[in-house]
């Protein structure tokens, strides 16, 4: 029976289309030494006399592309970099500068997971990445950094990455588009269906043109890419009505008691000013000789 309730509350929550719109869980934290820099790549870059023979280094050990090609990849590039110079300076050891690395390497990875808020999941995930390497504790953590070393990169990666958390989430994870903001009619883009063009009268012939000389196989693929997207509309917009019901519920209901608590307060200060006057005993009696 539990087996059963348990496949049951899976199956619907992947057919509830309100359950992909809530952060991914974030990984185990694991040692990470050696992870995305080995020893050998760690050897090369000591060997590097200049900052741009490192920067070109260390865009080929990590996969980057030209900072001219990729704007993100530029970003990584100029955090990695930034980050050897602070190991340098600190003086640590070739395990220690690979072990930012990737302690940055990670961080990034959950940060830019879903574009939903989660600075204080990350912030834990780092702390308990940091963690791993500062306690013996094998299998699960090793003694690598000391404690002052331990705080010196926790104050880098807060002061570097968490003060400009916002700005990497809006750089590395998509945008969602907000509903009810259409396309300016009249705004010239390939691929324009001829209803659309009906609405600039003005550029009907030169869309006419255009779409003529267009093949079948685009025409099919353009107008099939915008079925896509009210579908993932629709489940933004039932989820966001869903939300909004239940905490307009919730505020009516509060309305309600409060507007019957006042109305009873209210009735029992006209029932007492309905009341007759009566005299205190012992007042209003004639006095008799």
């Amino acid at each position: 029976m539990e087996m059963g309730v348990r496949t049951e509350s899976v199956a619907a929550a992947d057919e509830d289309p309100a359950a992909n719109l809530f952060p991914p869980p974030l990984p185990q934290p694991r040692i990470c030494m050696w992870k995305y820099l080995d020893i050998h790549s760690m050897q090369q870059l000591e060997k590097t006399a200049s900052t741009e023979e490192t920067r070109q280094l260390l865009a080929e050990l990590l996969g980057l592309s030209q900072p001219s090609q990729s704007l993100r990849d530029a970003i990584v590039l100029d955090l990695f970099h930034h980050a050897l110079i602070f190991c340098r300076q600190q003086g640590f050891s070739l395990e220690q500068t690979s072990t930012v690395c990737a302690l940055l390497q990670d961080l990034h990875k959950a940060c830019t997971a879903t574009p939903l808020g989660n600075v204080e999941e990350c912030y834990r995930y780092f702390s308990s990445l940091l963690f791993c390497h500062g306690i013996r504790r094998p299998p699960f953590s090793i003694d690598l950094f000391k404690e002052e070393q331990l705080l010196a990169v926790a104050d880098y990666v807060v002061n570097t990455y968490f003060r400009h958390f916002k700005l990497y989430k809006y750089a590395f994870t998509p945008q969602v588009p907000a509903m009810g903001c259409a396309k300016p009619p009249c705004s010239p883009q390939p691929g324009l269906t001829a209803s659309s063009s009906r609405l600039c009268p003005e550029k009907e012939s030169e869309e006419a043109e255009e779409q003529a000389a267009i093949p079948q196989e685009e025409e099919l693929e353009t107008e099939a890419q915008p079925e896509q997207e009210p579908s993932q509309a629709s489940v933004l917009r039932t989820y966001i009505k869903t939300q909004l019901s239940r905490e307009l519920g919730q505020l009516q209901q509060l309305v309600e008691e409060r507007l019957k608590a006042s109305e009873d307060r209210l009735n029992s200060k006209l029932t007492m000013l309905e009341r007759p006057f009566q005299p205190p005993p012992g007042k209003g009696k004639n006095k008799t000789k």
